[in-house]
């Protein structure tokens, strides 16, 4: 590559054969760029590709150079809905290639979905639908906008295929997509070593992780490590967890191999944000129980995080591991209040201060049912911008009596530093991805091939983040 900040890595294979197997991309019958990720291509050094060049190697798969020749299909099992399937891996995608962040030298993967068949496949096609790929576009933008720590969808490209889905219309358009994350090392990866008996992968894996991603958790013995990577990867999904409550996000599929240790939120599938505050509120159709419920999230994280633990039990003792799960807790409640001060636009206060808030916001959803994305937007900065909030849609909920204790909590706290309440997006509408708006952006798709609503949903994605202080840093 021309661009000297482009640093190529192909750190995942030297982890060896046992982790992993080489695969060859599928062909596709066409590649029309659909959306490509500029401000992140550029802070990992790519944002000089032509669409020639872009197309090539995130649509044909060409090598990046100082990559992966071939990529790398990962192996890994995990729990689905809690029941144990070791037929898992990478079946629709695969480790394309390894960089690093330009702008705080993380390693960061390019990995995809919809990419061909491997050896995981289990008899599927290894394809991604269009539809699939634009919805988790839209889910990434939104949640990054929000503050939430997730994969960046990084390239999506149509294939030209007729696919065969039973939850849409069929034939379905095809596409690829490519991710850009913090690694794709799961809570799954670990399980498999441990179903298998190879106990030696375990004890590899975790120091490759910890050397490769968390270096400041090495420690001299083994048992040691082990601890210390358990207590991270609790802290780390337990802030992911806050971040999710604090978005009204609900992810649908939290089984133990969509869980990464570095605590990243990805693979979107049937994700959906609450229209209003509600416990029980599922995204997925065929989660029937609701085991991975709005409410049921921090449960089902603690669960998964507990399957990680059962793998280090090879190599620590289970006090050592409950200790350290017992963290998960407080460090929820922690990050949840950074969260929800975040998304509020407002300056850290002293606990018993943040405390009340919390309280007083969390308790004023559940009772009113108010718009939950628009009372974030109403009252972003606080008390600063109740005039906003009470000439707006929701007032009448705003002058009930259920709203007293949140202005009371509001009432000694000031705007976030650098908060920028007079930023353009503020005197629009807040920007929100219902189940029904999807669908609406959808269809002028599928219809017409009409891409301008999604073009601008995405630009008011890009407004939000912007005004909110959470577009992406540049290098």
């Amino acid at each position: 590559m021309e661009d000297p900040a482009f640093r190529p890595s192909r750190r995942h294979a030297d982890l060896g054969a046992a982790f992993f197997d080489a695969v060859t991309p599928a062909r596709f019958p066409q590649t029309i760029l659909r959306y490509r990720n500029q401000a992140w291509a550029e802070r990992v050094g790519l944002g000089g590709l032509s669409e020639a060049d872009w197309i090539a190697h995130f649509g044909r798969f060409e090598p990046l150079p100082g990559s992966f020749e071939s990529p790398l299909a990962l192996r890994y099992h995990g729990h689905q809905f809690r029941s144990y399937n070791p037929e898992l891996g990478d079946g629709r995608g695969f480790l394309f290639a390894q960089l690093h962040d330009r702008a705080d030298g993380r390693l960061l993967d390019l990995g995809t979905k919809g990419s061909g068949t491997t050896p995981w496949s289990r008899g599927a096609d290894g394809r991604l639908t269009l539809k699939g790929g634009v919805r988790e576009v839209l889910a990434t933008a939104l949640l990054e906008a929000q503050g939430v720590y997730t994969s960046k969808s990084f390239s999506l490209i149509e294939t030209g295929e007729d696919l065969v889905r039973g939850d849409e219309p069929s034939p379905a358009r095809s596409s690829v997509l490519v991710r850009l994350s913090h690694g794709h090392i799961r809570i799954g990866t670990f399980q498999r070593f441990l179903a298998l008996g190879e106990t030696d992968n375990i004890a590899r894996l975790l120091d490759h992780t910890i050397e490769t991603h968390r270096p400041e958790l090495w420690r001299e013995r083994l048992e040691d490590r082990g601890v210390a990577f358990l207590e991270d990867v609790v802290a780390r999904v337990g802030r992911l967890g806050a971040q999710w409550a604090a978005a009204g996000f609900v992810h649908g599929v939290l089984n133990s191999d969509n869980i990464n240790v570095t605590g990243e939120s990805f693979d979107y599938g049937p994700w959906r944000f609450l229209p209003h505050f509600d416990p029980d509120f599922t995204a997925a159709y065929f989660d029937e129980t609701g085991l991975y419920s709005f409410g049921r999230q921090p449960e089902a994280l603690y669960w998964n995080l507990c399957r990680l633990a059962d793998c280090l039990l090879t190599l620590a003792p289970q006090a050592r591991l409950e200790s350290a799960l017992s963290r998960f807790g407080p460090a929820l409640q922690e990050a949840f209040a950074q969260a929800l001060f975040r998304r509020l636009g407002l300056a850290a206060a002293p606990q018993p201060e943040t405390d009340r808030l919390v309280s007083a916001v969390w308790r004023f959803l559940a009772e009113t049912q108010a718009p939950f994305e628009r009372f974030f937007f109403d009252w972003y900065g606080g008390l600063a911008s109740a005039d906003r909030a009470q000439a707006g849609p929701s007032a009448t909920h705003y002058r009930a009596e259920a709203f007293a204790p949140v202005r009371t909590a509001l009432g000694p706290l000031a705007p976030a530093p650098g908060a920028r309440l007079d930023h353009p997006y503020f005197a629009e509408a807040p920007c929100t991805l219902l189940i029904d708006e999807v669908e609406a952006l959808w269809a002028p798709i599928a219809a017409a091939d009409d891409w301008s609503q999604f073009a601008a949903k995405l630009d008011a994605v890009a407004r939000m983040a912007e005004a909110c202080g959470t577009a992406p840093a540049s290098a």
